[in-house]
């Protein structure tokens, strides 16, 4: 949840972002092609993502960048007579609303793909609905390894559906490698952990914690907070109490934000690190100066620091979008590519058009996906996980995120 040098090119993006418009249609039994007027069918590309509420940053940003992929390849008339389009639906950052958001983009024949959502508890949800409908999904920012390889994933790897993939890496790697950071970089031995009980804090503080013990820390308390609570100040007295001289929250910024501030508040100056959820400004915003100094670890190489995403940074600026594009702007923008590859796969495979069973054939599709994206080289393992592994970590410094280190966990 990225937002560093992104303040700058916030404060620089135009107001009013463009929407898309297209016509045309499939025909309602998923296959075959309508004129639409410009000789074209045209394919929704779903969008399911928290547009409201106190994770809305993150998921405007996903919004605007599949926005923007779509855009792209109507302008460069990628797929030969498809025009592509997207249906956005808010999901709040809850599993409950994600689930109807699954059953409505199943229900318009002309959504061939997802892209989303944000949070691996609204993931979860959507992944039957989506697979029963042999309907793609591509999160641009799930971590948590369940998704993709079952509830026993530490000892046995199984794939749930086949129709669920993300380009963003998983918590296995995520929360191993903040540890090793912590341990070896930072030089920090004795943690607090905290988690929100929520699917993708609970999972990350799990192999955060795992992996420092292994390298010989110790974990000096535990405590789980109420995701829908502002006042810390009982776990921060705790906190002080313990002697750590760090703390890992697993979680996200509307959270972490408060409990850095109320940490430090307390008598406990040090350091609070986090995982891809609490990698936005609105995390500075919400620390104040109390953050300065916390960690956080992100998905990926910095956006605007690979060549690959020069163009991205410049249309997306150009596109005038009104937010920023924020951590998951480029994996979006590169689960949307995901998308329109594999339809351009199908569409070359049946003569030009769309074949009646075109979901299942767009799943399958994806599976052989490879193309250069705006986050580096994006392909698809056997479980439907982004092989690219790479992670960052990131420390608040002058009321900005500033890149310390990038790589990868090494087992």
């Amino acid at each position: 949840m990225r937002q560093r040098s992104l303040i700058a090119i916030t404060a620089a993006l135009a107001a009013g972002a463009l929407t898309l418009t297209a016509c045309g249609s499939r025909d309602d039994d998923g296959g075959g092609s309508s004129d639409s007027g410009n000789g074209g069918t045209t394919v929704v590309i779903g969008v399911d993502a928290p547009l409201t509420g106190d994770l809305s940053a993150l998921g405007l940003g996903i919004k605007n960048s599949v926005d923007l992929a779509a855009k792209t390849a109507n302008k460069d008339k990628y797929v030969e007579g498809v025009t592509f389009k997207i249906e956005a639906l808010d999901d709040q950052g809850q599993a409950s609303v994600g689930q109807q958001n699954a059953t409505k983009l199943v229900a318009n024949d002309d959504v061939l793909g997802v892209v989303g959502p944000l949070n691996s508890s609204v993931g979860e949800s959507m992944q039957k609905v989506f697979d029963t409908a042999k309907l793609v999904e591509v999160s641009p920012a799930n971590t948590n390894p369940a998704l993709t390889q079952g509830v026993k994933w530490q000892t046995e790897k199984v794939r749930p559906y086949k129709s669920y993939f993300r380009t963003a890496t998983t918590d296995a790697i995520q929360g191993p490698f903040a540890a090793q950071y912590v341990f070896n970089d930072a030089k920090k031995k004795k943690v607090f952990v905290i988690d929100d009980k929520k699917t993708y804090g609970a999972g990350l503080a799990a192999t955060f914690t795992e992996e420092f013990k292994k390298l010989g820390g110790e974990v000096v308390g535990t405590e789980h907070i109420n995701p829908e609570s502002k006042d810390f100040n009982a776990v921060a007295t705790k906190v002080k109490n313990s002697g750590a001289d760090v703390v890992y929250y697993g979680g996200e910024y509307p959270q972490a934000g408060p409990l850095s501030k109320q940490i430090k508040e307390a008598g406990a100056k040090i350091p609070l690190v986090g995982g891809d959820g609490i990698y936005s400004a609105d995390f500075i915003k919400l620390s104040g100066a109390a953050g300065t100094g916390d960690l956080a670890t992100s998905v990926g190489a910095p956006v605007e620091e690979l060549p690959s995403a020069k163009e991205f940074v410049a249309n997306y600026k150009a596109a005038g979008y009104k937010e920023a594009f924020e951590a998951y702007g480029g994996y979006s923008y590169d689960s949307a590519w995901a998308i329109i590859e594999a339809v351009k796969k199908v569409v070359e495979d049946n003569d030009g058009k769309l074949p009646d069973d075109a979901r299942a054939k767009v799943v399958e599709a994806m599976q052989n996906v490879s193309f250069d994206g705006v986050t580096g080289k994006v392909s698809f393992d056997e479980f439907g996980d982004a092989t690219n592994k790479q992670l960052t970590v990131y420390s608040v410094k002058d009321g900005n995120w500033a890149t310390v280190k990038s790589g990868t966990f090494t087992g």
